[in-house]
């Protein structure tokens, strides 16, 4: 079965804790902090695996949780730190973020290697917080909660030349009588349910890699049809093989068939107007389809090469795959995302006046509750240990620190209010 997109769950491993503990050693009085720091939590890492070529496997496994680090130890021993979780992945996988569609990671060539969830760092031990002013402090860190999210991914096939076409045009025909792959070829619509690949050898030794993608239909951006699901493959290729029946077999105009598809790769993404495209006029054999392909090139308005073929007969092809290599090679790559825009002008310095953001979030809940919420917040309390009061003396001092009790006091908190954070509660004291 081919899969070319999944929603998948990752989580970095989570930090080990730092310990807090003291040297009970013979002949060393006054012997000091000696908790370790903990170790730091695995990375999720994707790597480019060669063989794969489809995302079938993330069809069992959707949830990615990587091993935390070792807890800090006695005698300053620190932690080990957590081995990254691999996850092997098919070249042409692209990964987003879910909530934010954000690109995160391309991955193209074998061996390629993306960090996608990050694992947290490892809490501080006692002895990292002795002071002359507090020589014997009993407190220490919980580890960083792993980075977690929910992903995208997206398998965009790596070919050089996608052909495009009506379903029954010849697309699969042509593709197995110039290369070695073995497509599935009937007398009906959507015979091909998923793209094939094949590498094509010219006569001088040129070789490129094409795709036949399942037949697009009018409304195919719109989901109608099988199209629509591989429209993403097209995105990678450099150059489109638009594959038209000009004996009209079904009835239907050679030119009408054209000017739909094309506009059907506009409507799903503008940037593919931008690759060249070669026409192919297949089932030259037929009868008509001379007379058909004199009008469609009177009506054809743009400079676009038509070449006539049959790919039953293998008329034609020697001259098609030379321009498809030569198109090839005068072409460049097409990024999947937008690349930044660089200001050439070094001398010029742009000051944008933006309102600095709060790491923190204040709401009400219905009963009267004060709610904090924010990345820095909540990571600062999992990163605290509750148990011992001079982490919780400390935590007081960070939230101070941070403005959230002169926020808290701005909303109207007064005396003996609760203040939520996550699933736990605290009462406001002046």
């Amino acid at each position: 079965m081919f899969v070319d997109q999944v929603k998948i769950y990752i989580k970095g491993g989570d930090g080990g804790d730092g310990m807090v503990a003291f040297r009970r050693e013979k002949y060393v009085p006054k012997g000091g902090p000696a908790g370790g720091d903990g170790g730091s939590g695995a990375n999720v890492v994707f790597e480019v695996e060669e063989g794969l070529s489809t995302l079938m496997d993330f069809r069992y496994q959707r949830h990615f949780k990587a091993t935390r680090g070792e807890h800090g130890m006695s005698k300053n021993q620190h932690g080990k730190n957590a081995k990254d979780m691999v996850v092997k992945v098919p070249p042409g996988t692209v990964v987003y973020d879910e909530e934010t569609n954000e690109i995160i990671a391309d991955l193209v060539e074998h061996g390629q290697k993306a960090i996608i969830a990050r694992g947290g760092r490892g809490g501080r031990g006692n002895s990292r917080f002795a002071t002359p002013a507090n020589p014997a402090p009993e407190l220490s860190e919980k580890g960083e909660p792993g980075q977690e999210r929910n992903v995208v991914l997206e398998l965009k096939l790596l070919a050089d030349v996608g052909l495009v076409g009506f379903p029954s045009v010849g697309k699969s025909t042509l593709l197995s009588v110039v290369s070695s792959a073995k497509p599935k070829i009937a007398e009906y619509h959507f015979t091909t349910i998923v793209p094939n690949l094949g590498v094509v050898e010219t006569d001088d030794g040129r070789s490129f890699v094409m795709a036949d993608l399942p037949g697009l239909i009018e409304g195919a951006h719109q989901g109608v049809g099988l199209g629509h699901q591989f429209l993403r493959h097209i995105e990678r290729t450099r150059v489109i093989v638009h594959v038209i029946d000009m004996a009209a077999t079904e009835g239907r105009d050679p030119f009408e068939d054209y000017t739909k598809i094309n506009a059907e790769l506009k409507q799903y993404n503008l940037r593919l107007t931008e690759r060249p495209q070669i026409i192919v006029a297949n089932k030259m054999d037929m009868p008509e389809a001379v007379e058909n392909l004199a009008k469609f090139k009177e009506q054809l308005e743009e400079e676009f090469p038509v070449f006539p073929i049959s790919a039953i007969t293998r008329q034609g092809l020697r001259d098609l795959l030379f321009a498809i290599a030569d198109k090839i090679a005068e072409t460049p790559e097409f990024p999947i995302h937008e690349e930044a825009l660089v200001d050439t002008d070094v001398n010029r310095v742009v000051y944008k006046h933006e309102k600095e953001e709060r790491d923190f979030k204040i709401t009400r809940d219905p009963d009267g509750a004060y709610v904090l919420s924010g990345d820095s917040v909540e990571r600062l309390f999992k990163m605290t240990d509750f148990s011992r009061d001079e982490s919780v003396k400390r935590f007081a001092r960070q939230l101070r620190g941070m403005g959230i009790d002169d926020a808290l006091r701005e909303r109207g908190a007064s005396d003996g209010d609760t203040v939520r954070l996550l699933e736990f509660e605290f009462e406001f004291v002046e």
